[in-house]
């Protein structure tokens, strides 16, 4: 259902949509898009008392040029730091005040700000959220202050090499392109960027047609529409009335990274190992065919991985695999934490596993217990108002598309054993590359290259 209508002062149409019609009105999701170019989507469960409210940028950094590393996060911070209504100190007592809970992240293809609150108190955090997103000051001395707490932060990740191994692992796949630069840049990049840049970043990239409003829970559709435009418009940032919003994004990177091994020494307890090698795009159909492949394979305490590597031989605490979908490509990733006399033990036993189901496929069992091991994730991963949030939002902004959760279930339980097997081929059966953390001996660090030959 679409309807267009002015407003009662007169001013451009605004187009709203029911994109999911809910049942009885619960879980309903709408769309309006402004005149301006700035969409809201709103997802209706009147059974909670709390509301979760976001903006979501269509701006992540692989958006970055070399010398802009580190400028998308950089902003998110600073877009705290105080505005023309509010100094960095009202924006955090406010929510506080109401014993709401407020924060932002950072992503390679977008960025998100959003508070959860109160139902009674969402008013609120719209004016405080479309505030921060609409009027930040991005004032000289509060780049200068918060570089240190960014350092900081690059500095407490670095301490972690769980962390850290992931970042090496996309730096192995994509090399130095902005896919493979870490989100939160690094100390030569976060220190060399001045005010004038990021306040240039912030103009171009926080245009309403580059943002996407999302909130869930008890909230009434018109009304959130009312009150963000209200924000919006005081703010002078919709004036723009012929503007249409920014598309999802597309390409076709193809990853021909194979047979790539990086090392970082380091005197950890534990070696950090990640082998992977190139996935699938998030709007490839075979996603779901790979989501259950992956649950099979590193998902869980039942997985194949986890079961050979830790139950069946106890040489690592922590293993798992994963996917990591972008607009143009993926990543399959299997990591593993242990002792670094046991890498190539650890390595060895990966590295067969995926070959074993890259030519023989998982057994019929094994997608059975991992179709429904995903389903049931999938629904408990919803079961709260942020979550609801994050799932509308990051679809309107990546896929300009809404799927209910029962659709989605729909599609992981219509994957078959031949799909698996399928997407196991294309994906597994793909030379990998590897990403170490640890302090080998060089006749270790040598052997590596062993594990994706």
């Amino acid at each position: 259902m679409t309807t267009a209508r002015p407003s009662s002062e007169g001013r451009a149409v605004a187009r709203t949509q029911t994109l999911l019609p809910g049942k009885d009105g619960i879980g309903t999701v709408r769309r309006t898009t402004l005149p301006g170019g700035l969409r809201i989507v709103t997802e209706t469960l009147p059974s909670v008392r709390s509301a979760t409210f976001g903006i979501w940028a269509h701006v992540g950094s692989r958006d970055e040029t070399p010398s802009l590393n580190g400028a998308t996060h950089y902003l998110e911070h600073l877009l705290f730091k105080g505005t023309h209504k509010r100094s960095a100190l009202d924006i955090s007592a406010a929510i506080d005040a109401v014993g709401g809970e407020m924060n932002a992240f950072t992503a390679k293809e977008y960025t998100c700000y959003y508070a959860r609150v109160l139902d009674t108190d969402l008013p609120l955090a719209i004016d405080v959220v479309c505030d921060m997103l609409t009027g930040a000051l991005v004032l000289e001395e509060d780049v200068d202050a918060e570089r240190g707490v960014i350092l900081e932060e690059i500095a407490m990740t670095e301490d972690d090499p769980g962390d850290v191994v992931h970042d090496l692992f996309a730096q192995t796949m994509f090399g130095d392109t902005p896919l493979g630069r870490p989100v939160l840049g690094t100390v030569d990049t976060v220190n060399a960027l001045t005010r004038g840049q990021i306040a240039r970043f912030y103009k171009k990239h926080y245009d309403p047609t580059h943002l996407v409003v999302a909130a869930a829970g008890n909230v009434d559709h018109a009304t959130v529409v009312r009150q963000v435009r209200r924000a919006f418009e005081k703010a002078g940032a919709l004036t723009r009335t012929d503007a249409v919003p920014v598309a999802p994004r597309d390409g076709h990177r193809v990853i021909r990274t194979a047979g790539r091994v990086e090392h970082l020494n380091r005197r950890t307890e534990q070696a950090h190992v990640v082998l992977g090698m190139p996935g699938l795009a998030r709007t490839d159909e075979r996603r779901w065919a790979l989501g259950v492949l992956n649950t099979a394979l590193g998902g869980g305490m039942s997985s194949r991985l986890f079961q050979e590597v830790r139950e069946k031989r106890g040489l690592a605490y922590s293993v798992y695999s994963y996917t990591s979908g972008f607009a143009d490509c993926g990543l399959f990733g299997v990591y593993a934490g242990c002792r670094p006399n046991q890498v190539h033990d650890v390595l060895r036993i990966c590295r067969d596993e995926l070959d074993k189901v890259a030519s023989e496929g998982l057994t019929d069992e094994e997608i059975v217990r991992a179709v429904g091991q995903l389903r049931g994730s999938t629904v408990l991963g919803l079961e709260d108002t942020g979550a609801l949030m994050n799932r509308i939002g990051k679809s309107e902004l990546c896929w300009g598309t809404q799927m209910s959760v029962d659709d989605m279930l729909t599609r992981i339980a219509a994957v078959t054993p031949d799909d698996v097997r399928a997407v196991a081929r294309d994906v597994l059966d793909q030379r990998p590359s590897l990403s170490v953390i640890g302090p080998l001996k060089d006749k270790q660090a040598d052997r590596l290259h062993q594990a994706v030959s």
